[in-house]
């Protein structure tokens, strides 16, 4: 920016603000540098000096001297900054008002003067807590060696489950986020998506594709829990899920619908009109607290817990510096933790860029009747909290204590899914899915985006064979290389029924 008299006028309109700071000489050099760095970690500034606290404009004598010690002062900011430094003459006087800016530099933060951080709090210059600074130099340290690049030689190809890429580059081709031009080399597409450099995996591929419970990477866990009551004394369920993001969302999802209530009308197959909690919003939770995580430190996890009145999902991370709850509500722009694990979520479109997600779960939950979601932030967590309404009391569903085996002759019963349950969404949805087809588990699991097929067999398949609506096409041999699935004559009735509904 060019600063001419017209422009300072305007910068001191308001007095000093978080971005501008008004000295009447370099007397006060000193402090005008403590200002420039708390700009510095923050989002820039100005400061002005020949201006006075009420915004009078008076200039001072610009010397050979005066430079010197603006050079010298501004040289004792740590890391180096560039900076804008203009001499801007008074008209009819010999007078200068010397303007001194800083752009945005916050991968270089925390910025220091003569040793010490400084932050401005409104249009105030303070030093800055031990803590925030901790913080940032964490934040910049990981922005240049960050957790997610870090190269494991000890990882390899045969360490990746193949089969969930490929199915990140047909999604992405299918929505339009990757070219078709891609192709199907594995170490290409590796390299493509910044998980593979030289030949050597990073971090970010075994969180995203790791294919076993790999020891090294104990961060990758999930932790389940459905509470009875409204606090953490007595444990109704409680799950520990290893695996790569994929594995863990799935199951997340699968406890989701297994605890929270659904309700008794059923209008086509949107699952948000009918969870507690809209399908979309707490998805979307979940899908932010894995992707933006903290994963540098070993002991972390994601944890999901429901209560009788509200589910909570705790995110081993921290939101952006300077960031707060009305921030992350308002119109941001997207600053993920984790870049490359973004980018591919992105690219399966699981995972919106511009930073909207916070906003789609407000949206969900207002046009659902939901109180929108609130967030308890901590030095090292973030908790999105999702109350449910005050006129729907949580009841937890009654699940069996035991699930059979695909094919399997023993276990659940017709009679002990009940009536009640053999209409639940997980059954609808495979039922439409599978249609008029015979399907193999695998073709199965991808017509319905499920990577977990533990998961996928116990919340779905099970209970749609429980229930009556799916065969398998050799019921006496579970395991025969060729089995498959179809519907039944009650399946199809089922079937029918939903497509009805869904052209109403």
């Amino acid at each position: 920016m060019k600063y001419t008299p017209d422009i300072i006028r305007d910068l001191i309109a308001n007095r000093e603000t978080e971005t501008v700071e008004l000295k009447q000489t370099t007397g006060q050099l000193d402090r005008g540098m403590e200002t420039l760095c708390a700009f510095l970690n923050g989002e820039g500034g100005t400061v002005l000096f020949g201006v006075t606290d009420n915004g009078q404009i008076t200039g001072q004598e610009v010397t050979d001297a005066t430079k010197r010690a603006i050079a010298e002062a501004t040289g004792r900011i740590e890391p180096r900054p560039d900076l804008t430094i203009e001499y801007v003459e008074i008209p009819g006087s010999d007078r200068k008002v010397i303007a001194v800016h800083a752009d945005d530099h916050s991968v270089l933060r925390p910025f220091a003067y003569k040793g010490r951080s400084y932050m401005r709090v409104e249009s105030t210059t303070t030093v800055m807590p031990q803590e925030i600074q901790y913080r940032l130099l964490m934040r910049r340290d990981s922005a240049r060696h960050r957790w997610e690049l870090m190269p494991n030689p000890d990882l390899t190809l045969d360490d990746i489950d193949t089969n969930e890429l490929l199915k990140t580059v047909r999604l992405g081709i299918e929505y339009g986020r990757l070219p078709e031009s891609t192709g199907s080399d594995i170490p290409t597409i590796m390299e493509k998506l910044r998980l593979m450099s030289g030949g050597v995996l990073n971090n970010a591929a075994a969180v995203l594709y790791a294919k076993e419970d790999m020891a090294e990477y104990s961060q990758c866990m999930l932790r389940l829990a459905r509470f009875k009551g409204t606090d953490k004394v007595m444990f109704m369920d409680n799950q520990r899920i290893q695996g790569n993001l994929f594995v863990q969302l799935d199951a997340a999802m699968a406890f989701i619908f297994k605890h929270l209530s659904l309700s008794g009308v059923i209008e086509g197959l949107e699952r948000e009109e009918h969870l507690t909690i809209p399908y979309k919003a707490i998805r979307e939770g979940v899908i932010n607290a894995l992707c933006h995580r903290s994963y540098r430190e070993a002991g972390g996890s994601v944890g999901i817990a429901i209560y009788d009145d509200r589910v909570e999902i705790d995110n081993p991370g921290y939101l952006p510096t300077g960031w707060d709850v009305d921030k992350l509500k308002s119109p941001h722009s997207s600053e993920p933790q984790n870049p490359v694990i973004a980018n591919v979520l992105y690219r399966r479109k699981l995972l919106e860029s511009w930073g909207r997600g916070v906003n789609l779960m407000i949206e969900e939950c207002r046009n659902a009747d939901v109180p929108e979601p609130e967030y308890s932030i901590s030095g090292n967590s973030v908790v999105t909290i999702f109350r449910y309404p005050t006129s729907t009391p949580q009841v937890p569903h009654k699940y069996p204590t035991s699930t059979p085996q695909v094919g399997d002759k023993q276990g659940i019963s017709r009679e002990q899914v009940g009536n009640n349950r053999t209409s639940t969404l997980q059954v609808q949805s495979l039922v439409k899915r599978l249609g008029k087809n015979i399907c193999s588990i695998r073709i199965l699991m991808d017509l319905m985006r499920f990577s977990d097929r533990k998961n996928f067999i116990t919340n779905h398949l099970n209970p749609a064979i429980a229930a009556g609506y799916v065969e398998p096409i050799y019921p006496n041999s579970p395991r025969h290389p060729r089995q498959a699935y179809r519907l039944t004559a009650k399946g199809k009735e089922l079937y029918n029924e939903i497509n009805d509904k869904e052209q109403i």
